[in-house]
């Protein structure tokens, strides 16, 4: 067989070589919407850091509707679906903005990166989708990894880390979900239903705790460049899934540890911990094995 067919792709392969491109690309964006707002959430509380980052982001996606004549694009066909859908992910957000604010951007994403096992999990429970052998190995390897982590009986737990895990577990509810609205909907729809959901729930935590303070012309910039990341890694990611597999497509979120260990090295003086590194390997172990 000659070199050059040794080095051809498979079919499938360039697909998924340009999916896990879209893939690593959404979640370095992501990762510095999550840094603007954990900077902002030290001047101001986390439901109108959510808020404004939000409303930047629907802004910016209606711009786009408007310049290219797809509004109709942006309503879903099943409201109710992907109305459930958006909720679930607006929790997400505002647990892990939250969490944001009170960890380390490395600690949160760890217990973020319990996503896949708890979609095993639910899946079990929930669908009554049947577990190999393997997958039940990278569930107990999964819990393993963040004993290791955030060792407990040295680190002082906090609710920033419950907010994590519950974030993770939200999170993982409307993946489930997603299951039945990625065949009904537009990606669009989907994106815009949550943008306005997560703004309104964002919006109604506001004024239940003080409603809004003040705001400076460098915060409106933050949650300006925020909202553009959050839409951006949002497009990235449909793009990536549209594009490969799930299976493929689905690891990459733990690239997310590097970006937190970076970006938190940068600006907020974060140390990277061994243990951290350690634990976030085994967790990464247990999500694929979970995967395969």
């Amino acid at each position: 067989m000659s070199v050059d067919a040794e080095a051809a792709p498979k079919p499938a392969a360039r697909p998924n070589l340009h999916a896990a491109v879209f893939c690593l690309l959404a979640f370095a964006v992501f990762s510095g919407t999550d840094v603007l707002v954990k900077l902002l959430a030290e001047r101001m509380a986390v439901p109108q850091v959510t808020f404004m980052v939000t409303t930047a982001a629907l802004v910016l996606l209606l711009i786009q509707a408007g310049a290219t004549g797809t509004f109709a694009s942006l309503l879903p066909r099943y409201p109710g679906v992907a109305l459930m859908r958006a909720f679930l992910l607006a929790i997400d957000t505002i647990l892990i903005h939250y969490a944001f604010s009170m960890l380390p951007l490395s600690e949160a994403y760890l217990l973020a990166f319990l996503t896949p096992v708890l979609v095993a999990v639910l899946a079990f429970l929930l669908l009554g989708e049947r577990l190999s052998p393997l997958a039940w190995l990278g569930v107990i390897v999964g819990f393993v990894g963040i004993t290791i982590a955030l060792q407990p009986t040295m680190v002082s737990l906090n609710l920033g880390h419950a907010a994590a895990a519950g974030s993770a577990l939200v999170f993982a509810l409307s993946l489930l979900l997603l299951r039945r609205t990625k065949q009904l909907e537009t990606d669009m729809a989907l994106v815009s239903t949550l943008l306005v959901v997560l703004a309104a729930v964002a919006l109604g935590a506001l004024l239940s705790t003080g409603g809004f303070r003040p705001v400076g012309g460098s915060d409106l910039v933050s949650a300006a460049a925020a909202g553009l990341f959050l839409l951006g890694g949002h497009l990235l990611l449909v793009r990536a899934f549209r594009t490969g597999d799930a299976s493929v497509v689905a690891p990459f979120q733990y690239t997310q540890i590097i970006w937190g260990c970076l970006y938190g090295a940068l600006f907020f003086a974060a140390p990277v911990e061994l243990h951290m590194v350690a634990g976030a390997l085994v967790v990464i172990l247990s999500g694929w094995l979970v995967l395969k």
